[in-house]
């Protein structure tokens, strides 16, 4: 009898599943385990919301296996320590797991491969978090394509000639393993075990609600090129820390924007491929990571201080769309695309700190962290990456404020303070003379903070900033 082990890691469902996919047609049983990585868990502040989001998928995942007799291994610790030792006690013939491209985890992947390998047991990898990998699309000279649109182009192409087959990996769960589990996450305590606390969420985890907010969202998917900038609109999917996690498939999110041909469906089709840039990108140039793609603004000295780093964390710069999207985000680890550019253009051009800082408070505080995408945007914003904005573009909060939310919907949402202000001023409070606060019951400097700092100025200082480096 052959047994095989599949290690869910950032692919929390039973369907469309690459790696279970293969293990259960090749195995007459098969074991499926989930590693609380202690390595990543002791650098995460104890009310981190992706523990919960993560703990309730795997909830989801464990109830469908007990329907099957089977349960969900659960081991926390080090996984290059924690799943050869599974194998020996399972008795495995073969590891399954889907690929990584993060730095971290493709080292922690050929660590245990290597350990699995030294108990003759077989470790098997497998493409599944992306449709294509980097080193698939590649331009004439067969290197790995730095500009997006040319990419795109490549994609589709490989794409049309592949026939545009987007099959799901068939599951099923006839093979699994019976187990009868103890310490089954459903009668666990693991948020006690690991030291963390449950946290409310803004979104209910798991594949069915994923697929459910898919379903919703081919409702307006036409309308999602124009729509998406719009914050208070809600027209976006907010599934993407459904894609971080794995609770759906890339390819489901394909056959759902290729499901017509609308501009919405074609924007949000090309932002999937935005998504597999990025993670060629990390993938192939691990060093952006910590540095900048370009070397040369490596060179960049930032003149931020933290009292504006802070300012922009705590949403109390006195720039409204910026303070409500940081308020938005802190509260419940989301952000809208529109409002991540514009609070990190804020950030590195207006307030002149380092993308860095700006790129770690994401990862600390985003539900959909995902350190390819995160890394890519933010590099995007400060200019530094591959296929990035130039630096002299600058985003005028102001401006961005008025257009792409212009009743203040958003900002009245979670800045409430503002909400007595007029149409012009909720976008600009610093205008507003002494009546003005009275009316809308909003002092400035008590209830609301001046500006941080003179955009007009900084805007000149940026600039200056950046050819300095340059």
């Amino acid at each position: 009898m052959s047994r095989a082990l599949v290690w869910i890691r950032r692919d929390i469902r039973l369907h469309d599943h690459h790696a279970l996919s293969q293990a259960l047609k090749s195995h007459d049983q098969v074991y499926l385990c989930f590693i609380f990585d202690k390595l990543i868990l002791d650098k995460l502040p104890k009310n981190d919301k992706r523990l919960t989001f993560i703990h309730n998928g795997l909830c989801e995942l464990e109830e469908k296996l007990l329907e099957k007799g089977s349960s969900l291994l659960i081991r926390h610790g080090d996984p290059t320590t924690e799943i050869p030792t599974l194998c020996e006690e399972l008795k495995i013939d073969a590891l399954y797991f889907n690929k990584d491209y993060e730095p971290y985890a493709k080292k922690r992947d050929q660590v245990v491969t290597k350990k699995c390998q030294e108990i003759e047991v077989t470790a098997l990898s497998f493409k599944d978090a992306v449709f294509f990998e980097g080193n698939e699309i590649l331009n004439k000279k067969g290197e790995i394509y730095k500009v997006f649109t040319p990419f795109k182009r490549a994609w589709y192409e490989r794409f049309t000639n592949n026939g545009g087959n987007i099959s799901e990996y068939k599951v099923s769960l006839k093979n699994l393993a019976p187990i009868k589990n103890k310490e089954s996450i459903l009668k666990t305590d693991w948020f006690n075990r690991l030291g963390f606390s449950r946290e409310d969420l803004a979104l209910e985890a798991g594949t069915k609600a994923a697929k459910k907010r898919l379903k919703v969202f081919a409702d307006y998917i036409r309308d999602y090129d124009e729509a998406r900038n719009f914050p208070a609109m809600e027209k976006t999917s907010n599934i993407s820390p459904y894609i971080r996690h794995g609770m759906i498939s890339v390819r489901d999110l394909l056959r759902s924007g290729m499901d017509g041909k609308s501009s919405g469906h074609l924007t949000w089709t090309s932002e999937i491929i935005w998504r597999e840039f990025y993670q060629g990108i990390l993938d192939n140039f691990p060093h952006v990571e910590k540095k900048c793609f370009k070397p040369a603004y490596d060179a960049i000295k930032w003149k931020g201080k933290k009292k504006e780093l802070d300012a922009w964390k705590e949403g109390m710069t006195g720039y409204p769309l910026v303070d409500a999207s940081m308020r938005c985000l802190n509260a419940t680890g989301m952000m809208h695309n529109r409002l991540r550019m514009v609070v990190a253009s804020f950030l590195c051009k207006t307030l002149l700190v380092d993308w860095k800082k700006g790129e770690e408070y994401f990862a600390l505080k985003l539900l959909d962290f995902d350190l390819a995408a995160n890394n890519g945007g933010w590099q995007w914003s400060a200019s530094t990456g591959t296929d990035a904005q130039p630096y002299f573009r600058i985003f005028n909060p102001y401006s961005q404020s008025t257009k792409f939310d212009p009743e203040g919907e958003f900002i009245k949402k979670w800045c409430p303070e503002l909400s007595g202000l007029s149409k012009k001023l909720i976008h600009d409070p610093s205008q507003a003379d002494m009546l003005q606060q009275a009316e809308a019951n909003c002092t400035l400097g008590v209830d609301y903070p001046y500006p941080v700092v003179n955009y007009k100025a900084k805007r000149m200082e940026a600039l200056a900033m950046y050819k300095e480096a340059l």
